[in-house]
């Protein structure tokens, strides 16, 4: 069963997805394919790493109150069951 996410949740999915592709995927695809980028909605910082605990905690270490969202370079998911989907735009 699939939860719905709040307007909020929402609302942070959406920032950070258009964040991701203005201003980071430019910067990011295709060298770091596969790779986890956390990405603070407000402030468009980001780190990117192979985990995202990682990429969380060195962006957490610079904006301790970011708000964070993840994005798995050139594909549509962080996590899948059954494999992962590219991108549609790569």
């Amino acid at each position: 069963m699939a939860t719905e996410l709040s307007p909020s949740e929402l609302k942070i999915e959406s920032e950070g997805e258009a964040i991701y592709r203005k201003r980071i995927r430019p910067l990011v695809y295709p060298q770091h394919k596969g790779r986890i980028v956390a990405i603070d909605v407000a402030s468009g910082e980001y780190e990117v790493d192979d985990d995202e605990m990682v990429a969380w905690r060195n962006l957490t270490a610079r904006l301790p109150n970011a708000t964070v969202w993840f994005k798995r370079v050139g594909y549509q998911t962080v996590h899948a069951f059954g494999g992962l989907k590219p991108d549609e735009d790569d």
